[in-house]
């Protein structure tokens, strides 16, 4: 895999492979529903091994009216999982979600903080929820990688890795700096909608002549 990696590199197939992501889908974004950092923070968190269609689906309702961790606190643990329960490990979310505000109006009066440290100081954040949340909200290059990118990065060669984070520190070294803003968004949505786990869609993919995967599926 290095090896046809390194071949790769050599006919800055990682350019184009980006390039044509991009014409594809010119304006990528989050298919998570929010209207201010806060609540994308919750909806990130509320995601894990969840889809977004179901968060949106829970949060729509929520969102309405709880808008500010003030709002959530006074909401309570209880009558969150109320809005919430449609979502897998309902009750594990709901109390970090809790105990992330109450963390947000003590220690940055109410706001969401913008760096990895702080953002995983806060319950239920992981590396991936402050990638997330530092792209979208705050326009920061960070790459979360999460079940669709670890496979998109592995499969395709563009990344391999063992883990998420491998696979995160390859890309933010191998992207060019002028999409890696949006590479997140990307992997993200071409591993949901074509480079899927079990049938990946690639007749229909605009960069199967790049990806190094040899098991590419053929048109019917």
């Amino acid at each position: 895999m290095v090896g046809s990696y390194m071949a790769l590199m050599k006919t800055a197939v990682i350019p184009e492979f980006f390039a044509r992501l991009r014409k594809a889908m010119p304006e990528p974004e989050t298919e998570l529903e929010y209207d201010n950092v806060y609540q994308l923070l919750v909806a990130v968190v509320l995601s894990a091994q969840a889809t977004d269609v179901g968060v949106n689906r829970a949060t729509g309702p929520l969102f309405e009216f709880v808008k500010t961790p003030a709002q959530m606190v006074a909401l309570g643990e209880q009558k969150l999982i109320d809005h919430i329960k449609t979502i897998g490990l309902f009750r594990t979310k709901a109390k970090n979600v809790i105990a992330l505000s109450h963390l947000l109006l003590d220690r940055h009066g109410g706001e969401v903080p913008r760096t990895h440290e702080e953002l995983e100081a806060l319950p239920g954040v992981g590396r991936k929820t402050a990638n997330v949340v530092m792209n979208v909200a705050y326009g920061e290059a960070t790459i979360a990688v999460d079940t669709h990118i670890f496979r998109v990065g592995n499969r395709t060669g563009l990344a391999p890795g063992k883990n998420p984070l491998q696979v995160e520190l390859k890309l933010l070294k191998r992207v060019p700096e002028e999409y890696k803003l949006h590479a997140h968004h990307w992997l993200i949505l071409h591993g949901r909608y074509t480079c899927k786990a079990r049938t990946p869609l690639c007749p229909a993919c605009v960069v199967s002549d790049l990806c190094t995967f040899r098991g590419k599926t053929v048109a019917a």
